[in-house]
């Protein structure tokens, strides 16, 4: 009942660009797809998708631009799907639209935590609690419990725009962190030194202001 909605890319095609607005989703029926992120003068592979995953999918939640290029990585055959016809996959197949939900929920979240984000008065202390978001969504690792270091494979633009800020006032804060060696900046990568230390500052910062 699905097939109207295949579509097929050959490899090398790309299926959509990072930053344009987006009104539907994919889900991958064969084949792999990278997506693929400005970062820098550095063009950045952040995933690779196999069969049986979505993409894309932010176009349903909310009418935000693409936050990633998608590029057939092999020949690929997707279905794809829009407003219109969301309502058609999730009565049909019980088992996508559960992963969809899924999908949805962890993206919820990921707007709540977003807000958590925004609350806090002090630009530092957002900026350190961006990095505690995406350090939440990394695997965990041993080490040791009061000095982590933690890479982070994101962009000065990306981590102003969770924080709330423009990018100039992001790479004053983030020079400000360097100075005080809490930060490495590199041209991929941004490396805190002590992902702790973000945890006690942030955490000093929501007392301060729940107790004003």
């Amino acid at each position: 009942m699905f097939s109207r909605f295949g579509v097929n890319f050959q490899k090398g095609d790309v299926i959509f660009c990072e930053f344009e607005p987006g009104d539907n989703f994919y889900l991958i029926q064969s084949g792999r797809v990278q997506l693929v992120k400005i970062m820098g003068d550095i063009e950045k592979i952040i995933d690779i998708l196999e069969p049986g995953e979505i993409f894309g999918e932010m176009s349903i939640l909310e009418e935000a631009p693409r936050s990633a290029t998608a590029i057939a990585h092999t020949a690929v055959k997707a279905l794809e799907f829009n407003r219109e016809n969301f309502e058609v996959l999730m009565q049909g197949n019980p088992q996508i639209a559960m992963k969809l939900l899924k999908t949805f929920t962890r993206r919820i979240y990921d707007q709540k935590r977003r807000f958590m984000i925004l609350t806090l008065g002090d630009t530092e202390a957002k900026v350190a609690d961006v990095f505690l978001m995406l350090a939440e969504r990394q695997p965990k690792e041993d080490g040791d419990a009061d000095t982590k270091r933690v890479e982070f494979h994101t962009s000065v633009d990306d981590i102003a725009h969770w924080g709330g800020m423009s990018p100039d006032k992001c790479k004053s804060v983030l020079s400000r962190f360097v100075s005080q060696g809490r930060l490495e900046i590199f041209s991929d990568r941004i490396v805190v030194k002590n992902i702790n230390d973000f945890v006690r500052f942030v955490s000093a910062q929501r007392r301060h202001q729940e107790g004003a």
